[in-house]
């Protein structure tokens, strides 16, 4: 019997097998919002102070691949030393049901994250768009200044954490790796003044948004990756109301939203006005220069169709 691939987290780097995965996901997308692929609810499993065991499995009938992922969210680990996130997916060939790799959980979620944020991106700002504002700075954050870079000339980054020393750490380490000029800010609102493009990941819990809307420039795009529960906030609902906001798929976004969820709630926008990320990408919807919001709740298939990319185009470099 052959063995699987593994992929781990060196086999994921470059910008070469980012854009692969941009594109493999904008395929998926497609997709997956004209109801050829499907994506079911993941299970989730608490246990312990706050522990977390979620089980994740997708299928790309027209790929012929299926995969699942087995996550572990352990809140005590950072004190640890140790990843808040540990996982594996288990990529499957659907004719013959074998295995045909294992990846790392941790850093595909991290590369699908930011793929999935390059691709809105590249559909709802300018081509020259150079500066880019993220608020965090943690894992996903890092991922998002790849995955944006390889889509978009990304000159400036303004960086805002609540955790200045965490802020300064990605500021050095995008500094040594590439020639994008960081500022970290003393706030999220100096951080995301006048951005073509805004990024949020946190970690927040909070109903309180991070992000208000009077912050974001118009015309401005936000990818908002979300807090760490359905009902936690990153960017201000409000400005969902004024801007075309674009979701995974609009069951998932309902169920795991939090801005779309207390946007919907307040009347400010209904459910006809998400527009789901594979009818961005068809042409069927378009931003026309008004402001635009990628509301992302993180789906199976994203993990599955990434380590297509992944897997297949595993000889890139670079």
């Amino acid at each position: 019997m052959t063995a699987p691939v593994t992929v781990g987290a060196a086999d994921m780097a470059g910008p070469r097998r980012m854009t692969r995965v941009v594109d493999v996901l904008a395929e998926m997308f497609v997709d997956l919002a004209a109801g050829r692929t499907r994506s079911p609810a993941r299970t989730v499993v608490e246990h312990g102070e706050q522990k977390v065991l979620l089980v994740s499995p997708a299928v790309w009938e027209r790929r012929r691949v299926g995969s699942v992922k087995i996550t572990t969210l352990t809140p005590d680990n950072p004190g640890r030393g140790l990843p808040l996130i540990h996982g594996i997916v288990a990529l499957t060939d659907l004719e013959t049901g074998r295995i045909t790799a294992l990846l790392d959980g941790a850093e595909l979620t991290a590369v699908r994250t930011g793929a999935v944020a390059a691709l809105a991106t590249r559909f709802c700002t300018a081509a020259d768009a150079d500066d880019l504002a993220v608020v965090g700075a943690g894992v996903q954050a890092r991922a998002l200044i790849r995955a944006v870079a390889t889509v978009r000339p990304i000159r400036t980054v303004r960086v805002f954490s609540r955790t200045r020393a965490g802020a300064e750490k990605l500021a050095d380490e995008v500094r040594a790796t590439t020639a994008i000029r960081v500022t970290v800010c003393d706030s999220a609102r100096a951080a995301v003044a006048d951005a073509p493009i805004i990024c949020t990941a946190t970690s927040t819990g909070d109903s309180t948004p991070v992000v208000a809307a009077d912050w974001v420039a118009r015309g401005a795009h936000v990818n908002v990756i979300g807090g760490t529960h359905p009902d936690a906030i990153e960017l201000d609902p409000a400005l969902l109301g004024d801007a075309v906001t674009v979701v995974e798929d609009q069951s998932a976004a309902l169920d795991g939203a939090g801005e779309v969820r207390a946007a919907l709630a307040a009347g400010l926008l209904g459910p006809d006005d998400l527009h789901e990320l594979g009818r961005l990408v068809g042409g069927e919807v378009e931003v026309g220069g008004r402001s635009s919001v990628l509301r992302t709740v993180g789906m199976a298939i994203e993990d599955t169709a990434a380590a297509v990319a992944l897997h297949n185009g595993g000889g890139d470099v670079g």
